[in-house]
């Protein structure tokens, strides 16, 4: 069974490392160097190229790929093509697809709105385009994938199949560092990947209101620095906050998690009971950020014990054998 994944995503590179312990020959493909410097196991650097050429070698790629593999797993709403003509080739030539969603790639404004007021969707994704992106890979591809129950909603009814499956963690890369109580100020951390979608500016405020109420903490943004980085201030922080609008825990929470580390983050009323009884995710929202905070930064006896239960719901739930067998599970049905 060999399988491709395509064209970029961290969790993307984290799953083909899952799959390949697991014994499954998997190669991870970036299209586009990507400035965290992720490390798939290939990529085709097509950001230096000029349009007419990105597209010859897109399809001089897609034509070796097509002897080379069995299933093309497909992330974020991409395939080889952006027109998706390559689903066609693909499927005459007895390829099986399976398309992995991640987020704003099928996040419906109208539906998400009912159930949360914070949502924010990112303008180029409107929904007539989602909705075409959606119908053309449903047309090719029977299963579709993500990561948790508020992204599941958007395509139930698209696709045959709809698995959620959390986000790969491989525990074992990741060394917990609990927090404790300490003299020193304590460093509050926030990494996002956008601060439109993740609510950054209502963490700011929190952060510059605590402050001048006279609390006595580090605060830092996590942008524009490499994974390798962004994993070293995630594993010194004692706090970190993931995201306020989405409704649903993101990457950054499961990675703080494995660190060890208390999380703070919007999940949704609704979904909640979704979610498996023991995760330790603090709750809030833009309405009760400043009050979360505030009371985590006063309640230091508790950083270790949510940093003790955030690494075990990581084991328990994301760790990457146990999460890679889900995926097996459905390429041997396909």
């Amino acid at each position: 069974m060999r399988v491709l994944h395509l064209p970029y995503g961290s969790p993307m590179i984290e799953l083909s490392h899952a799959l390949e312990s697991q014994g499954i020959q998997s190669t991870s493909c970036y299209f586009d160097e990507h400035p965290f410097e992720f490390k798939p196991d290939i990529c085709l650097q097509l950001n230096t190229l000029s349009n007419q050429e990105r597209r010859k070698k897109v399809k001089q790629f897609l034509k070796e790929s097509m002897l080379q593999y069995d299933i093309f797993h497909f992330h974020f709403g991409e395939t080889f093509f952006a027109d998706k003509s390559d689903l066609k080739m693909l499927k005459r030539a007895g390829k099986k697809m399976i398309v992995h969603h991640h987020g704003s790639e099928i996040r419906l404004k109208s539906a998400a709105q009912t159930n949360n007021p914070y949502v924010r969707i990112k303008p180029e994704w409107t929904e007539a385009k989602i909705n075409q992106n959606v119908n053309m890979l449903a047309k090719y591809s029977d299963h579709a994938i993500v990561q948790d129950y508020e992204l599941e909603s958007y395509i139930k009814n698209t696709y045959k199949h709809v698995h959620v499956i959390p986000h790969t963690i491989d525990a074992n890369q990741y060394t917990p560092h609990y927090p404790s109580p300490k003299n020193t100020p304590p460093l509050v951390v926030h990494a996002p990947t956008s601060r439109h979608i993740k609510g950054t500016e209502f963490i700011l405020n929190a952060v510059n209101e605590l402050k001048h109420s006279g609390f006595s903490f580090q605060f830092q943004l996590i942008e524009g620095v490499s994974n390798a980085e962004a994993k070293n201030l995630l594993s010194r922080a004692d706090i970190v906050i993931d995201q306020l609008l989405i409704g649903a825990s993101g990457y950054i929470s499961s990675e703080a998690m494995a660190h060890g580390k208390p999380v703070i983050c919007y999940i949704r009323p609704d979904l909640v009971s979704k979610y498996p009884r023991e995760l330790p995710i603090v709750n809030a929202n833009p309405d009760t950020i400043t009050a979360v905070l505030k009371d985590l930064l006063q309640s230091q006896e508790k950083w270790k014990e949510l940093g003790v239960k955030g690494r075990q719901y990581i084991e328990n739930h994301h760790h990457a054998p146990i999460v890679a067998d889900r995926y097996i599970n459905i390429y041997n049905s396909l």
